[in-house]
């Protein structure tokens, strides 16, 4: 029986015209211009009142549904009216009068998940919805969201415990999911709250970039090595990072600052780091990057990329060489959390309409303080902590993640001449 008072369920708003009763009447063939019109033109001449109606297309197929309210009596006229003008169309037509009035007519969903992979199997699938069913959650819909560089599905479900930490058991389940299926698994709360995100945060080396800037600029004073090692067990939480930074820094001192130009060319943007960026800027969205690198190196390119906030430590030079410290306030986890408090005040934002991303233990802060926090191919510490994780080496996954489909950033991108698709080995 359905609950009126459950808010997930929908109940008809407009009452059904005396005499009536209510069906569902659909349509599914092959995909062609009339077919629409011409289903609707049959209904009209039948007096047929509509309360709801989705159509989908699919591969060449088209899907049309209506939920109406008709006179009984005219049900077989309905049926065969339908049959005989869209026989040429190949469509097959099917009339259920047996619908509960009070039964939802459009499931409103609880929460999204967005299912990516490289690839995604049925299997990936089918574990997905025995996850969910073990939690007596149920799949309302679901949508292809990309087809590049990963395959993205978004499902639209229903958990029955709406109450505060409800989702949290079927998040646990999809993330084992995700493990074992080596595929990244998002699940969010559906509704304004989703769609409200205004800001997202980009941690840089490793995340909007490939490499370690100060592992770069070691490499010219030859003790790369050295400092890679203290990078890697700061990351992993086991140093302090500003004591790690200073220390790594040091290693600097003499470099003329001609080193930090070479570095700033050779800087290489992850996969994806372009189209979304680009794609967040034309929807509206406030982009930012907080480092623990050196503003010197990524000013440059936050311009180029119209990235909104940069902010990243100084490195102190004297007389066009590097004196092996830094100047002003440490760019730690603390500070990170904070600068996004700061981009999310002066953009008049709710901290739960924040995203931010990041790889490793000093975007902790940051990541728990975001209303979304994405590990992206990060260190335990981090993806602990994290809302949900990316295991690909693609920032688009960052687009999917917020519900934005491939077709529509593509369409964009054509349309203002940026397009491009690289073959992927």
């Amino acid at each position: 029986m359905t609950d009126t008072n459950d808010p997930h369920n929908s109940v008809p708003s407009v009452a059904l015209s005396e005499g009536f009763v209510s069906g569902v009447i659909t349509s599914t063939g092959p995909d062609s211009p009339g077919v629409s019109a011409t289903f609707f033109r049959v209904l009209a001449a039948n007096g047929v009142q509509l309360l709801d109606a989705e159509q989908a297309l699919f591969r060449g197929r088209i899907s049309l549904a209506a939920y109406v309210g008709f006179d009984p009596e005219r049900e077989e006229r309905i049926l065969t009216g339908l049959q005989d003008s869209l026989k040429g169309y190949g469509q097959t037509i099917t009339v259920d009068s047996e619908v509960d009035a009070t039964a939802g007519s459009r499931p409103r969903s609880t929460h999204t998940v967005v299912i990516l992979g490289n690839p995604v199997t049925a299997e990936d699938l089918s574990q997905v919805g025995r996850a969910l069913a073990n939690y007596g959650a149920n799949i309302d819909r679901i949508r292809g969201i990309s087809d590049y560089p990963v395959t993205g599905l978004e499902l639209f479900i229903t958990v029955p415990d709406t109450g505060p930490g409800g989702g949290q058991n079927v998040r646990k389940a999809l993330a084992e999911v995700a493990w074992e299926s080596n595929i990244d698994i998002a699940m969010e709360r559906a509704g304004l709250q989703r769609r409200s995100k205004r800001l997202v945060c980009f941690d840089c080396d490793s995340t909007l970039i490939t490499g370690e800037v100060i592992e770069m600029l070691a490499a010219h004073a030859g003790r790369e090595a050295e400092v890679a090692a203290v990078t890697e067990r700061a990351m992993r939480g086991e140093l302090d990072f500003e004591e790690s930074l200073r220390e790594r820094v040091k290693a600097l001192e003499g470099l003329d600052e001609s080193v930090i130009d070479e570095v700033a060319n050779a800087i290489e943007l992850t996969p994806g780091a372009r189209t979304t960026i680009r794609t967040l800027n034309r929807m509206g969205y406030r982009t930012a990057v907080v480092s623990g690198g050196f503003i010197q190196v990524l000013e440059d390119l936050a311009e180029e990329l119209q990235l909104d906030y940069v902010r990243a430590n100084t490195l102190e030079i004297e007389n066009g060489k590097l004196t092996g410290r830094v100047v002003g306030k440490v760019v730690d986890r603390q500070a990170k959390a904070e600068f996004l408090r700061e981009f999310a005040a002066d953009s008049q934002l709710e901290m739960h309409q924040t995203v931010a991303v990041g790889d490793g233990a000093n975007d902790i802060d940051m990541i728990s303080a975001a209303g979304l926090g994405i590990a992206f191919n990060a260190k335990p510490a981090l993806t602990e902590v994290a809302d949900t994780s990316v295991n690909h080496p693609f920032l688009d996954e960052v687009l999917y993640m917020l519900g934005i489909p491939r077709h529509e950033v593509e369409l964009a991108d054509q349309e203002d001449g940026t397009y491009r698709r690289v073959e992927l080995s």
